[in-house]
């Protein structure tokens, strides 16, 4: 190996190992720089004898080693972590170098990094990357955004170790300024809405139904290999056929893991972007919700002893129903993801392409999915829907009767389903073209003098003085 290396990758935990042993098993000279090189060159020897990844310790020696102009990985930790790395490495580069924050940063930090990189000869460019630790090394998903030029002189090393599907290589460039950590949230936000989605599915399979562990395995794998093909779906059939590795009676795995989910912030995020925008997520922020509560294990034991309550039965539904339910809020959840990316693309000039969004989510990410390859061709048409649903409408209609018992059987026999129950609240409200807002709008003029358009005048604020009481 060389001592000039072509690309460099700073953090070399496991995803930043990863990513680098990705780039070296393509033939690329890469660079690496952690904290603590010695401990970082044991584990890369323990893990990949093989690679031929060389790591320093120190900013200099990196910068020096690196053939010009400098392309640099980032993948520290969100927050004070990144901006630590561009104080360091900001004295020593020079024009056309670029230094790419592949972390799960928010996105309003990236726009303060690429205005510092805006004053300097150097480029700033936001990265998102899915696909864990697996994907790091075999091929993820990533959506850079920034600078044009930048996404440019990346684009050969990073098309060289994405994930592939049908549609090619899967990263892109997002679009302008933080577009590309604003893309990444949002497909969290998707994942913790489906991830939601997924486990209330499996709830009402084994709790509502009564499925034995591996009829519901057999069910998820079922599933998988028609509408609902996912990887999300794929590991669940896994998850349920897993048995305790500290037991050896058989007993699953999943029945010793205390029910109490955990998040790192990015579905907090995406509802609260969400929020700012005015672009309803019901379901994500469902999801986000459901986590929250589930933390609050004690209170909930605590609260279910003095209900005296209990789940019962799933009465009237099958597992077609359930199969339909699933698809159709998920198809819902997609919605809101995609009218988010639009509403953000408009208001922060981002330039998201929905297509290219949903191209490179097709391989390498969490939420893969064979259903994101027709969205893929929704958005490439001509005139694509104002709103995603609108191009599964015909299934969407075939799927609502069993949606709707689904839910209403879960609800009636005490299961919580918030993620179903807000993605059918969100349909529902969306094809109501009559609903209950004219009402809101009556108490908002009659306690605080808001004001309200009349549907004979519309565009003309109207306030009236209500007869009181």
């Amino acid at each position: 190996m060389t001592d000039t290396a072509e690309v460099a990758v700073v953090g070399m935990g496991v995803m930043g190992a990863n990513l680098a042993r990705n780039f070296a098993s393509r033939g690329r000279r890469v660079i690496g720089l952690d904290r603590d090189p010695e401990a970082a060159r044991e584990r890369l020897a323990a893990d990949a004898p093989e690679s031929e990844v060389a790591i320093v310790g120190e900013w200099a020696e990196l910068a020096a080693r690196l053939e010009r102009p400098r392309r640099i990985i980032a993948l520290v930790p969100a927050g004070a972590p990144v901006d630590q790395v561009l104080d360091a490495l900001d004295p020593l580069l020079e024009s056309g170098d670029v230094v790419v924050d592949a972390g799960n940063s928010h996105f309003a930090d990236t726009d303060r990094r690429i205005a510092r990189a805006a004053t300097r000869p150097w480029s700033f460019v936001g990265m998102g990357v899915s696909g864990g630790a697996e994907g790091a090394l075999r091929g993820p998903s990533m959506m850079p955004g920034g600078d044009r030029e930048a996404w440019e002189s990346l684009r050969p090393l990073l098309e060289e170790i994405a994930a592939n599907s049908s549609f090619g290589p899967c990263v892109a460039y997002c679009g302008r300024g933080s577009a590309g950590h604003f893309v990444k949230m949002v497909h969290n936000g998707i994942e913790y809405g489906d991830m939601q989605l997924i486990a209330e599915s499996a709830t009402l399979l084994r709790s509502g139904l009564g499925l034995p562990a591996a009829e519901v395995a057999d069910t998820f794998a079922a599933w998988n290999a028609g509408e609902l093909d996912s990887f999300l779906i794929q590991i669940t059939a896994d998850i349920f056929r897993t048995p305790d590795p500290e037991r050896k009676d058989g007993s699953l795995l999943l029945d010793v893991i205390l029910d109490q989910a955990g998040q790192k912030g990015t579905g907090g995020w995406t509802v609260r972007a969400a929020l700012e925008l005015g672009v309803a997520v019901p379901t994500i922020a469902a999801a986000v919700d459901a986590r929250a509560l589930s933390s609050q294990k004690a209170l909930r034991v605590e609260a279910a002893r003095s209900s005296g309550g209990g789940v019962g039965a799933l009465v009237g539904v099958t597992r077609e129903d359930l199969e339909h339910a699933l698809w159709a809020a998920k198809v819902a959840s997609y919605a809101q993801g995609f009218a988010l990316l639009s509403a953000a693309s408009e208001a922060h000039d981002y330039g998201v392409e929905p297509a290219e969004v949903a191209r490179i989510w097709t391989a390498g990410c969490i939420i893969r999915a064979g259903l994101l390859e027709r969205v893929v061709e929704v958005f490439r048409e001509e005139e694509p829907p104002k709103v995603l649903t609108f191009a599964f409408q015909r299934e969407l209609n075939a799927r609502l009767p069993a949606w709707r018992r689904v839910v209403a059987a879960a609800v009636t026999s005490g299961h919580p389903v918030p993620g179903l129950a807000a993605s059918l609240g969100w349909y529902d409200t969306l094809v109501t073209a009559h609903g209950s807002a004219h009402l809101i709008q009556a108490q908002r003029d009659y306690f605080g003098s808001h004001t309200y358009e009349r549907v004979d005048r519309p565009g003309v604020k109207v306030h009236t003085e209500w007869p009181r009481t």
